[in-house]
């Protein structure tokens, strides 16, 4: 019976290592499924993601790259600093709050979450970000850029610290209209995803 049970842990170890090792799209979007995906999209339509977005978009509008430049260099400037007015107001925002809340529980599941505006400017982020701007980044460009029903999820990433696989889930935020009006990123820990599943 040991012997088996050694047998049995030690091919589950093995298929387990080579899911969670394979940084592809195919073993992503396996286990990036609709449910997953239509939970995402219920926060999305969530009051305060609906009125914060519209809220920056109403204060930004139609921004000029020198603009979106000024804005994204101000953050990451802001980050080697003690003040951070930028920063403060956006991590202190009730959709930062709210996507904060969505992280803590998710029990592990999402270990990242942020939204922007129509410029790919942020709204809202679960932790501070690298930078304001995600505008040039495929993650905006192939959900928000591709239209309201568009959902991109990236190349799964092996992280060492925590001896986990995460992967980018990329969606447009769409009004009551499906006129789309930003785009929304969860980082999903797809190690978590693979023990919910029972694989």
């Amino acid at each position: 019976m040991n012997i088996m049970n050694k047998a049995s842990k030690g091919i589950f170890s093995l298929a387990l290592g080579a899911c969670l090792t394979v940084p592809a799209f195919g073993q992503s979007t396996d286990l990036v499924d609709e449910t997953l995906i239509n939970t995402i999209r219920g926060y999305l339509q969530h009051p305060v993601v609906q009125i914060s977005v519209k809220a920056q978009n109403r204060k930004y509008g139609q921004l000029g790259q020198s603009e979106i430049n000024a804005l994204d260099n101000q953050w990451i400037t802001e980050r080697g600093q003690s003040d951070q007015p930028l920063i403060a107001a956006a991590l202190n925002s009730p959709a930062s709050t709210y996507l904060t809340q969505i992280q803590a529980e998710s029990l592990g599941l999402f270990t990242e979450i942020f939204i922007t505006d129509q410029n790919g400017l942020n709204v809202g982020q679960s932790a501070i970000t690298s930078d304001f701007w995600q505008g040039d980044e495929a993650k905006f460009q192939k959900s928000f850029g591709a239209g309201p029903d568009a959902v991109f999820v990236d190349e799964a990433e092996k992280h060492d610290d925590t001896n986990t696989v995460r992967v980018q889930v990329n969606l447009t935020i769409v009004e009551e209209t499906n006129t789309p009006i930003g785009h929304a990123t969860f980082e999903v820990n797809l190690t978590e995803l693979l023990r919910r599943k029972g694989r």
